[in-house]
């Protein structure tokens, strides 16, 4: 494919698909900026690929692939993990530094659905947000996931039942 013709299909992607996959790239590293670097990276992949690509699944379905196997391996990596330290110590500190006024309104933001939902195992958080934000097939989510159905169902339900229990616990239901 010659490379003026690449470069607007990139584009036609990019424009189409790049908020969608920032976010699904936010979903597993928490950081907006890193949820970009991790889209771009996807994008790069996907022009260096676009040739091979056999339209075997979608496009779609393809870079969300590309873009899971981006942040699982940016979540494995070495700053990643010395990040995540620095993170944990600061996050013990902070809570002794509060006034009581600023513990009342982090309590509160706790309490919204979006923390139940990362508060979950990232294996159920993965398939809730792919389902209900991104509005997959359970047949697409095992696709993008690499995952069998059966297995995304179960993840399915047992995160649908934990943040059932999260909810209840916090008296969201009334």
């Amino acid at each position: 494919m010659e490379n003026g013709r690449k470069e607007d299909i990139l584009e036609e992607i990019m424009i189409e698909h790049g908020s969608d996959l920032v976010r699904l790239a936010y979903n597993y590293v928490k950081d907006k900026e890193t949820a970009k670097d991790m889209v771009q990276n996807t994008f790069i992949k996907c022009y260096e690929n676009l040739d091979d690509f056999r339209y075997d699944s979608s496009i779609k379905t393809w870079l969300y692939r590309i873009t899971i196997n981006q942040c699982k391996d940016y979540l494995r990596s070495w700053h990643y993990r010395k990040v995540q330290t620095k993170e944990v110590l600061d996050n013990a500190i902070k809570p002794l530094l509060l006034t009581p006024e600023d513990k009342a309104i982090r309590r509160s933001e706790q309490e919204k659905i979006k923390d139940f939902i990362f508060s979950l195992p990232q294996s159920y958080r993965e398939v809730i947000f792919l389902y209900y934000y991104k509005s997959l097939s359970i047949g697409e989510i095992a696709e993008v996931a690499d995952l069998n159905i059966n297995t995304v169902k179960t993840r399915l339900r047992r995160a649908k039942q934990k943040l059932k229990i999260l909810m209840e616990e916090a008296n969201v239901y009334g």
